[in-house]
């Protein structure tokens, strides 16, 4: 017979993943829920300190069709960059130079996609490939031009802005690693900005979070919202907290979903 005294919202654990009526023996909690705490904190602290494998996955990248650049934040180490986010947010001086050439060859272009390790390289390597090889074909078929994708090392999310004006693109995209938690330590973000820049504030973008199929976000409904959100971004001129993702996506089939693939360049 158990010593556990269990708790009586154990049926609700089927609905979540988070750390919920793990039961007690005593004043204690369960051996079982105390090691699978410790390896999920392992996780998570693996999650951060993973280094990013660039040339793996630009190898990865190439095979979906444009240019590939891998490029560097200011920052000179992986301790530098969990005490300096200032540094990962800025491109290395070289490398700037180097994305303003590729602009030269290709021309301006209307979006900018910056793959950036932030802080689950491991999101980055699980998710990013297999969320582009949806993305990039969706993008290109409603006429928006792609710049030469970047990979960055040691980066932040508003290092995006910096590509976006080197590259002299109308958006933004900027796949993140996002701060892994205690039972998500995978969890992938795409932020979306108007008009990238230096100097621009995170009120000034679109997040789409949690993207990890299958415990969270699936890649097929977070392009669809990333696509809604470039529409109404290209057409207003405007992103961040006064663009808002209005869209209905529903299950049933008696409703429709709101065209999301139609005019999407939105020359405004």
């Amino acid at each position: 017979m158990s010593d556990i005294t269990r708790n009586r919202w154990d049926s609700l654990r089927q609905y979540t993943p988070a750390r919920i009526a793990t039961g007690r023996v005593g004043h204690a909690q369960p051996t079982r829920a105390q090691l699978q705490f410790q390896l999920d904190h392992a996780r998570a602290r693996d999650a951060v300190w993973h280094p990013l494998d660039s040339a793996q996955l630009a190898e990865r990248l190439l095979k979906l069709g444009p240019p590939v650049l891998r490029v560097n934040s200011e920052v000179s180490d992986r301790a530098q960059y969990l005490q300096r986010p200032d540094l990962g947010r800025r491109l290395a001086r070289a490398d700037r130079s180097r994305l303003e050439s590729a602009v030269g060859a290709a021309g301006a272009a209307d979006v900018a996609i910056a793959v950036v390790d932030g802080l689950s390289s491991i999101a980055v390597e699980t998710h990013a490939a297999p969320l582009l090889e949806r993305l990039l074909p969706a993008l290109r078929d409603n006429g928006l031009k792609l710049a030469p994708l970047s990979i960055v090392a040691q980066g932040r999310v508003a290092i995006g802005d910096e590509i976006g004006e080197a590259l002299g693109a109308r958006l933004s995209l900027v796949l993140i690693g996002e701060r892994p938690g205690l039972s998500s330590p995978d969890s992938l973000g795409l932020y979306l900005t108007f008009g990238p820049r230096r100097g621009r504030v995170d009120a000034e973008r679109n997040c789409v979070s949690n993207i990890r199929p299958p415990h969270g976000l699936d890649y097929e409904r977070a392009v669809e919202t990333c696509l809604y959100l470039c529409r109404n971004a290209l057409q207003r001129r405007l992103s961040g907290v006064q663009l808002k993702d209005d869209s209905v996506v529903v299950d049933s089939p008696r409703t429709q979903r709101v065209p999301f693939f139609r005019d999407t360049r939105g020359r405004g």
